[in-house]
């Protein structure tokens, strides 16, 4: 009875004493939450990836030869446009302190995404048209390493500003993906390629509301690639464009305890 007693006592003691860490009798959560050197937690995100172009001037876009009904028609691209679309990420957060207000986090992930090119041709006349879609999906692994800068906290939230870089490893990016409108013997079946690897830079700002047990952040951030990802081939649509280069804005979640 009395190795009960002493049990029962000595939980209750850990209970208020788990307690008392996560809140300071005031309403003020997590009060020493910051205090720590480092700290982790994961991310769910969802994303809009979409293509920086540079096409090729007009003088320059090529041409092709489209049958129908044994009949061939010369086509010329007219125009080409990205059409972003959306996706979504899981990742994990570690965050280290290197001043009051000032951190450093790595959240690497693994994101999906998808984008859409679309090409107008048409005949020498005008009269004719035949529009390409080629979707160019993705799976990204993503390491990023950025710079928080927090506001001072008011009772249980904060804002903050972000920014930084990171290497970006596209695991699909010599996969062919169907999305072709109409059918053809000159390249009219090949797909975009992409380069494996790119490097970006982002910015983005958030907002963190302390809860009793785990912080929940809420963040927007926009991702630029640097690298030209374009992979040429002997393409009508691949000889259209000189540059592609990657952009996503990502919505993302986090939980940090």
């Amino acid at each position: 009875m009395v190795n009960k007693k002493y049990l029962i006592l000595s939980l209750l003691f850990l209970g208020l004493t788990f307690f008392c860490q996560e809140n300071d009798g005031y309403g003020i959560n997590l009060p020493k939450f910051y205090k720590q050197k480092i700290h982790f937690g994961f991310t769910i995100a969802g994303n809009q990836t979409d293509f920086r172009l540079n096409t090729k001037p007009n003088s320059q876009f090529p041409d092709t030869v489209i049958f129908a009904q044994g009949v061939g028609t010369r086509y010329r691209v007219r125009t080409v446009y990205t059409q972003p679309a959306p996706g979504f990420a899981i990742g994990i957060v570690a965050d280290a302190r290197l001043q009051e207000y000032i951190r450093i986090r790595c959240t690497p992930s693994i994101s999906f995404a998808s984008r859409k090119i679309e090409y107008t041709l048409a005949n020498n006349t005008l009269d004719s048209f035949k529009i390409f879609q080629k979707t160019v999906e993705s799976a990204f692994i993503i390491a990023p390493l950025e710079i928080k800068i927090q506001s001072k906290r008011l009772n249980n939230f904060s804002a903050y500003i972000i920014g930084g870089g990171g290497y970006q490893l596209d695991l699909a990016s010599r996969k062919k993906a169907a999305g072709v409108a109409a059918g053809g013997p000159n390249q009219l079946d090949e797909n975009i390629k992409l380069k494996r690897d790119d490097f970006y830079y982002s910015a983005g700002l958030g907002t963190d509301f302390y809860l009793q047990y785990f912080k929940l952040g809420f963040e927007v951030k926009l991702q630029v690639g640097t690298r030209n990802l374009l992979r040429p081939e002997n393409s009508v649509f691949s000889n259209s464009i000189d540059k592609i280069r990657s952009r996503m804005v990502v919505f993302s979640i986090t939980f940090e305890g």
